[in-house]
This record gives structure tokens, sequence and C-alpha cells, in this order.
């Protein structure tokens, strides 16, 4: 948290505040979120602890969502070792799935406050760029990534949008299997999901 001027004291309680609040959302979801059980959750001495580092609700929102980003980023970066080729297009699809899945049991909590906050994304209080930033995250970043390879040649005719929809929905079908039974195998499922839609955007 250097490059935003904080102590370690002030980065820590940051984090602290942030894993509270990730935690109370899954366990009680977004509308019964509130600073006091949040206060609570943190152990810490005051609400004003929350004020003081995030001003408001869309303050820590914010916050929270771009800390599930990036632990799903940082996810993909330690399963692929960072060593995805940029031009890879079919790997890059491959990884999306497989990581997608993947992590639904390795951050079951994320993946619960991703589901709440894009529900919840026309609380007044909130922050106003959540629906942006997840829909992005779901399906029209993944159909940039598509159109792209189309222009380069690597797949094949179909609406991007469309197939970037499809792809987010067996993502969740998947969760909601998962959520259902889970002693799934996530792994078999993940590769068998990606396999499919790797064949289906090929040339």
């Amino acid at each position: 948290m250097a490059e935003l001027g904080l102590s370690d004291t002030e980065a820590a309680r940051r984090a602290q505040i942030i894993g509270a609040t990730i935690g109370v959302i899954a366990d009680v979801g977004y509308r019964r979120t509130t600073f006091a059980r949040i206060k609570d959750r943190a152990g810490l001495s005051s609400t004003r602890l929350i004020s003081y580092h995030f001003t408001n609700k869309a303050g820590l929102m914010q916050a929270v969502l771009s800390t599930v980003v990036e632990t799903k980023n940082e996810f993909l970066a330690a399963r692929t070792g960072g060593a995805l080729d940029p031009a890879d297009r079919a790997g890059h699809l491959r990884a999306h799935i497989e990581t997608s899945i993947a992590f639904l049991r390795a951050y079951p909590e994320c993946v619960r406050v991703l589901t709440e906050l894009a529900a919840n994304a026309d609380d007044a209080d909130g922050w106003v760029m959540t629906k942006v930033l997840v829909d992005d995250m779901r399906v029209h970043g993944l159909a940039r990534q598509l159109r792209q390879g189309q222009a380069e040649g690597v797949f094949g005719e179909f609406t991007p949008e469309v197939m970037a929809m499809s792809i987010a929905q067996a993502i969740d079908g998947v969760a909601a299997a998962y959520a259902a039974d889970p002693s799934l195998d996530l792994e078999k499922y993940g590769r068998e999901v990606a396999a499919t839609f790797v064949k289906a955007t090929a040339p």
C-alpha cells in the first residue's frame, strides 16, 4: 500500500477490514452487511475506524471488489506459472475457464462476494462502478479477447458477446452444481468445459 502513502500499520488495518467485509458478505449477504457486523468480525473498537480508512460504503465496496479481482488474477498467474504466451488466444481461453472453475473451490468466499456485488449493484450507497467491472470481468473482457482472436485468425466465426455470455453461463452452471454437491470434481469439469469452448471457437 506504499503507493497510497500508507504506513505498514495503516495498510494492515485496511487489509483487516477488507478481509472482514468479504467474510461478512459471504456469510450473511450484501444487504445484511453493516459496518457494525464488519467491526465485530474484524475485532475493531469502533465503526469509525472503517469510515476513517474508507470514508463510506462505496469506498469500502470498491476496495473489496478490487481485492477479489486481484485475488483471482493472482490465482490465474499461480496456476499457469506466468508462462502463458500473450499470442496464445486458445491457451488464454482454456486458462480463463479452468481457473474460473477451480476458483470456486479455492476461494468460495470471493465467489460469493462477486455474486452478491453483482446482484446488488443497484445499491445507492454502493460503488457506482460495481456492475461495470463485474460485467467486464465475467463477459465483456472475454468478448474483447475473442474478438481480437478472430481478427488474428485464431478463432472462427461467431458473435463474441454471445460466446462470452455462453462461457460465463456455463461457469455459473458449474458453480450451481458445486453448491449442490461439494464433492464435484472441479478439475475434471474445468478441463471438459474448457475443451468444449476451445473447440467451439476454433476456425
